[in-house]
């Protein structure tokens, strides 16, 4: 494990809050500077984006929301899931979306 893991939504360290073995994190833990959720789908070592479901996890129960803490028991925090640069998903979609209906 890397000696700074970081928040998945703005890139704080949490090193400090994941429970060692297993990469494993409180499924109400929160960043301590955006207070977002980690124990998401979104920070999880079996996220992709580009598989069914987009969880590589083939037994882990469907989550409909990727960025909000859930129950999963097979939760692994990946410490590089911060993305820096760029625009969320959700920016992006909104954008699209004005850009779309634009006249």
């Amino acid at each position: 494990m890397s000696e700074q893991a970081q928040c998945w939504k703005c890139g704080a360290p949490v090193q400090d809050l994941l429970l060692v073995p297993g990469r494993r994190v409180a499924r109400l833990a929160e960043c301590p500077q955006c207070h977002g959720d980690l124990h998401v789908c979104r920070a999880c070592t079996f996220y992709d984006a580009r598989v069914a479901r987009q969880c590589r996890e083939t037994v882990a129960e469907e989550v409909q929301d990727k960025v909000r803490a859930n129950f999963c028991d097979y939760f692994q925090y990946r410490e590089d899931a911060f993305q820096a640069g760029g625009s969320s998903e959700a920016e992006a979609a909104r954008k699209a979306l004005e850009d779309l209906f634009r006249r």
